[in-house]
């Protein structure tokens, strides 16, 4: 058996023995690649943001990537839907967590994570990324500043886009609304899948500027394959940011988050749903709101590890369209 994993191993661009090895051994890395300091030689990073400043109730969020990494062990870096590995044709590898001049003070903090995805932009580094509360997707998008308006996949119980409330306009119930005012969302080719609850009426934003909405109880009676459909309809061959929030997870499947939701999808949906938008022009992604101190036997940074690798491998097949 030691044999087969060596030969397996020997077909990856990006490999580490950890790919390979019992997931409780090693310092974890997403996934067991390669942690390297710089973005040098690569074609794809995944990014940690530990940030929980922008939370409206439970915190937490800023120990996910901790856990995600840990948790990604058991996840692995090869995809069995597909019978293929990201890592086989590209150089990927774990580049750490974005520094902070400090974490106390949230506007500077946006600012400071803005200034690092610059950096990964100019880099020509597609980034995937590990949260941290919802409020970082904002200053991700602002500092990859893309050329054209991308659009904006979002998977949630909540749609981000609420006015300022609590004095700030900044925390994690408005990331999509500051993105779409800032010019970097199309509204008009973005989604926003599962959403459902009391915080509704703050989500005005999203119907006004022209954002597809699909509440739950929609997502259920119409399928998954055929939001897949809709999606695909609705971006096309345009640049898309994908974004999920754990909490779009029904509370069973995700118990360990800031603010969970009754009555979500179940982590199989959300998997099969992701899967359905291979061959999309994926330009970079999140994964947010896993917050370690609320789960439970880590099923929540489970799901949400296993969440992210499917968005690195969307990810990854879009840069290889993109380059041949």
């Amino acid at each position: 058996m030691d044999d087969d994993l060596e030969k397996l191993a020997a077909q990856f661009k990006t490999f580490t023995k950890d790919m390979v090895d019992n997931p409780y051994r090693g310092i974890p890395t997403f996934f067991g690649l390669p942690y390297r300091e710089t973005l040098e030689n690569l074609d794809l990073a995944l990014i940690g943001v530990p940030f929980d400043l922008g939370v409206t109730d439970r915190s937490g969020t800023r120990m996910g990537p901790r856990e995600l990494r840990i948790q990604s062990k058991s996840v692995g870096a090869y995809n069995h839907c597909t019978r293929s590995s990201p890592c086989i044709a590209h150089r990927i590898a774990d580049v750490g967590d974005v520094p902070f001049r400090s974490v106390y003070r949230l506007e500077e903090a946006l600012e400071d994570i803005a200034a690092y995805y610059r950096g990964v932009a100019a880099a020509g580094v597609v980034p995937l990324t590990a949260g941290g509360d919802h409020s970082i997707t904002y200053p991700i998008l602002k500092g990859l500043a893309p050329k054209e308006m991308v659009c904006l996949v979002h998977f949630d119980s909540h749609c981000d886009t609420a006015p300022p409330i609590h004095g700030s306009g900044c925390a994690h119930g408005s990331p999509m609304r500051n993105a779409v005012e800032a010019g970097l969302v199309d509204p008009k080719h973005s989604i926003q899948i599962g959403i459902r609850g009391s915080s509704e009426p703050l989500w005005e934003f999203s119907y006004a500027s022209g954002m597809r909405v699909v509440h739950i109880e929609e997502f259920y009676e119409l399928g998954w394959k055929k939001i897949v459909q809709e999606i695909r309809d609705l971006v096309g061959s345009r640049p898309v940011y994908l974004s999920f929030d754990i909490d779009c997870l029904d509370p069973a499947f995700a118990p360990g988050t800031g603010t969970p939701v009754a009555g979500g999808m179940s982590t199989f949906e959300a998997l099969q749903t992701l899967r359905g938008m291979r061959g999309l022009d994926i330009i970079g992604g999140d994964l947010v709101e896993v917050s370690p101190p609320y789960d439970h036997a880590g099923i929540t940074a489970l799901a949400g590890a296993t969440i992210l690798f499917e968005i690195l491998c969307l990810a990854a097949d879009a840069r290889e369209n993109r380059t041949a």
